[in-house]
C-alpha cells in the first residue's frame, strides 16, 4: 500500500496577523489503511481522505475564530479535519478541545501544532453517536461543512445537546448543502434560537458562496 504523499502550506488567516503553518494531504485521492482501522470503523477508501483537505468551510471558520470573543469560554470543534480553526484558537492561547471519527485525525493534529510551535490541543476520536464520550460540556461549540448527509441532524443536534452547557453558543460554518434549515429546527426543538446569514467577504479570505448558522442558548 502507498504511503501518503502531503503539502505544506503557511496560511495567512483574516487582518489580525494571525500565520497557521499546516500539514494536509496532496489531494484527495490518498488512502492509507494498513491495519484496517479505518474500515472497521465504516470509513472506506473514497472518504478516508476528506478530513486531510482543507475545505472552503473551515477556512471560513478559521476566519471568523481569527478574532472572535472567546474570552476564556471553553471551546469544542466538532468535525475538526485538519483542525484549522483549533490551530488559530489554539494560537490565541484559547480553551480549545478538537474532536473528529477519522481515526487519523490525532496524529495530523500533533504535527500540524508541533509545525505552529504550539502547545497540544486536547483531542478525543469520537462520533455523534457515541454517548460514552469523556468531552464534558462547552461554553462555544464550533464546526464547518459538518452537515453534509441527509438524516445526520438528528444525531449532530443530539451530540452538541449533550455538550452544550445551561449558557452556549454554536457556530457552524455551512457550503450550502441543503440541510441547514432541517438542522436548525432540531436544535430549535432542544432550545436554542437559530439565526443564518450568508458569509460576508470578511469571514473568507476568497469568495466563499456559504452560510453562518449560529445557535444561542
Amino acid at each position: 500500500m502507498q504511503k501518503l504523499r502531503f503539502s505544506y502550506e503557511t496560511i495567512e488567516i483574516g487582518d489580525v496577523d494571525i500565520h497557521i503553518h499546516i500539514r494536509s494531504l496532496r489531494d484527495n485521492q490518498q488512502f492509507y489503511d494498513p491495519e484496517g482501522t479505518a474500515e472497521a470503523l465504516g470509513i472506506s477508501s473514497a472518504v478516508w481522505p476528506l478530513f486531510g483537505v482543507l475545505w472552503p468551510s473551515s477556512r471560513a471558520l478559521a476566519t471568523l475564530m481569527c478574532d472572535y470573543d472567546v474570552g476564556d469560554r471553553r471551546i469544542l470543534e466538532i468535525g475538526c479535519g485538519l483542525g484549522l480553526a483549533s490551530l488559530v484558537l489554539n494560537q490565541r492561547g484559547a480553551n480549545i478541545t478538537a474532536t473528529d471519527y477519522h481515526p487519523s485525525v490525532e496524529a495530523f493534529m500533533e504535527v500540524n501544532t508541533t509545525l505552529n510551535g504550539a502547545p497540544p490541543i486536547p483531542f478525543e476520536r469520537t462520533s455523534w453517536a457515541d454517548g460514552d464520550d469523556s468531552l464534558g460540556r462547552f461554553d462555544l461549540i464550533i464546526a464547518s461543512d459538518v452537515l453534509y448527509e441527509r438524516g445526520e441532524e438528528v444525531a449532530l443536534a443530539d451530540f452538541i445537546d449533550r455538550h452544550a452547557n445551561t449558557t452556549c453558543e454554536v457556530i457552524v460554518a455551512d457550503p450550502k448543502r441543503g440541510q441547514a434549515n432541517r438542522f436548525g429546527r432540531q436544535m430549535e426543538s432542544r432550545g436554542f434560537t437559530f439565526t443564518r446569514r450568508e458569509a460576508s467577504e470578511g469571514d473568507q479570505p476568497k469568495p466563499y458562496n456559504g452560510l453562518i448558522l449560529t445557535f444561542l442558548r
